[in-house]
């Protein structure tokens, strides 16, 4: 395990294993660390690359929007110095999509995690209502809504510890990083170019999840050209961290074709 500057000295990545680079993005709720309980499979396979995205951690902030965050990952991937298996999850799902759009070279097969291509005007809603309340008292104020659009109630009585520790993770976000994401994703309509991106996709979206809810994987998994989709009945936001052996395995073998 080795963590490497790209892109020019702006992008922090954290790499495992060897072999066909396989690039992971987290989401804006819950950092790379969320990864953390697969990627020692997913090196048995792989290359595996987990970025943090710009804003987070010692990846450098870029301003000019979801686009701007998409190219600058493209730089990054550009670097590997060939075609990427990308799978992203929530925000890196959206940062993920924005890419392959935008640098379709640079993506051989595509896992969306809990995203999707716009979000319902309610879900737009959300997002200014987190925007507003962290502007207003910090992430402090809007953590508690973090966590439950993270894991439903249930996870939460039964999973205490875990779930304080991605409190905690959550609250070391930078907050002008966290409240420009909110808008972005508020703003995001990329459904009239998804007919564009003609590589394999798999959808994968928790049956419970309250903030890419699984109508936002369906209607994306029908407008993409080549995708398929994959409900996991019981989890979340984050299935990986629920479940990561759930997650692996409707996730591996597509990764592997």
């Amino acid at each position: 395990m080795t963590d490497t500057m790209f892109a020019n000295g702006t992008v922090n990545v954290r790499e495992y294993g060897t072999g066909a680079p396989l690039v992971l993005f987290h989401s804006l709720l819950a950092d790379r660390s969320s990864f953390d309980s697969v990627t020692a499979e997913l090196a048995k396979h792989f290359r595996v690359l987990v970025p943090e995205l710009p804003g987070f951690g010692l990846s450098a902030q870029v301003a000019g929007g979801l686009a701007a965050t998409a190219d600058r990952m493209a730089e990054f991937v550009r670097e590997i110095g060939q075609p990427v298996r990308l799978l992203g999850n929530g925000y890196g799902g959206f940062v993920a999509l924005q890419m392959t759009l935008r640098h379709p070279e640079l993506i051989s097969r595509l896992v969306l995690a809990d995203a999707g291509a716009c979000f319902s005007e309610p879900g737009r809603a959300a997002f200014r209502g987190m925007a507003a309340g962290a502007t207003a008292k910090g992430l402090e104020g809007i953590a508690e809504v973090a966590m439950r659009r993270l894991f439903a109630p249930d996870f939460h009585a039964a999973n205490p510890d875990l779930v304080a520790a991605r409190r905690a993770c959550f609250l070391e976000s930078k907050l002008d990083t966290v409240v420009a994401a909110c808008g972005e994703l508020a703003a995001m309509d990329l459904r009239p170019d998804l007919a564009r991106a003609a590589m394999p996709v798999l959808v994968v979206v928790g049956s419970q999840d309250e903030a890419t809810p699984p109508a936002m994987s369906e209607e994306v998994a029908q407008l993409l050209p080549n995708a398929s989709l994959t409900i996991l009945d019981g989890l979340a936001h984050v299935p990986q961290l629920q479940d990561p052996a759930r997650f692996l395995a409707a996730t591996l073998p597509f990764l592997r074709g």
